[in-house]
């Protein structure tokens, strides 16, 4: 039997923090090692419990959860964690910076504990993208907005004209399946494709590629 994922559970509200444990804790293949209430006691907790996964609150006192996710599993860091941004809707600009410090994918507040759970296997085995469409709309939202006008063009990324197709792929959210079928090719080829990518970039997951995709003007 494979040992449980270890989940570290942070966020500033007592009541939503206690779900969120009582939910993980029940599952048999998860194991709630610690809880805190503010992003500098999740940095600490996590430096001492060596969780697989941070389930993680965006704003919070003290140091809030895109700081504590940068520190976490931003660049850089040397054993960066899994992050799982837990937000609502009026908060998407925020999950977007949090994206793009190093989170590997979120959540809404209001989702039924089946997909609360889903997404922290989800996350924990490195399929980092739990929603494409909604990540798609989350980040080209804003992404138009803080990319520099001059952040290159795709010509001078280092990768090949098929990369290219993929990695847009990625970014309007299709899955592996569907990238196969749209350009014809195997799912073994597409996954093939995807760890280039991600490895020729030095990004770390799907999540990340889509971001990387709308920062440098590949998507709109």
């Amino acid at each position: 039997m494979s040992a449980a994922t270890r989940v570290l559970v942070c966020d500033d509200q007592m009541l939503i923090r206690t779900g969120l444990v009582t939910i993980i804790g029940a599952q048999p293949d998860l194991e709630v090692v610690g809880e805190c209430g503010d992003g500098h006691a999740a940095v600490d907790l996590a430096g001492r419990l060596s969780p697989d996964v941070v389930v993680m609150d965006v704003r919070m006192p003290v140091l809030d959860g895109i700081e504590a996710t940068r520190l976490l599993a931003g660049a850089g860091v040397e054993r960066p964690v899994k992050v799982l941004i837990v937000t609502t809707f009026n908060l998407d600009e925020y999950v977007y910076e949090a994206l793009r410090a190093g989170a590997s994918g979120f959540l809404l507040k209001d989702a039924p504990p089946a997909q609360l759970l889903h997404g922290i296997r989800t996350v924990a085995v490195g399929s980092a993208l739990l929603d494409p469409e909604v990540t798609r709309q989350l980040v080209g939202r804003y992404a138009a907005r803080i990319r520099p006008v001059d952040d290159g063009s795709s010509s001078e990324l280092p990768l090949t004209s098929r990369e290219l197709e993929v990695l847009r792929l990625i970014a309007d959210g299709l899955s592996n399946s569907e990238i196969a079928r749209s350009l014809q090719i195997s799912q073994e080829t597409v996954k093939t494709f995807v760890s280039r990518i991600l490895a020729k970039l030095g990004l770390r997951d799907r999540v990340q590629a889509v971001v990387y995709a709308y920062r440098h003007g590949l998507a709109t």
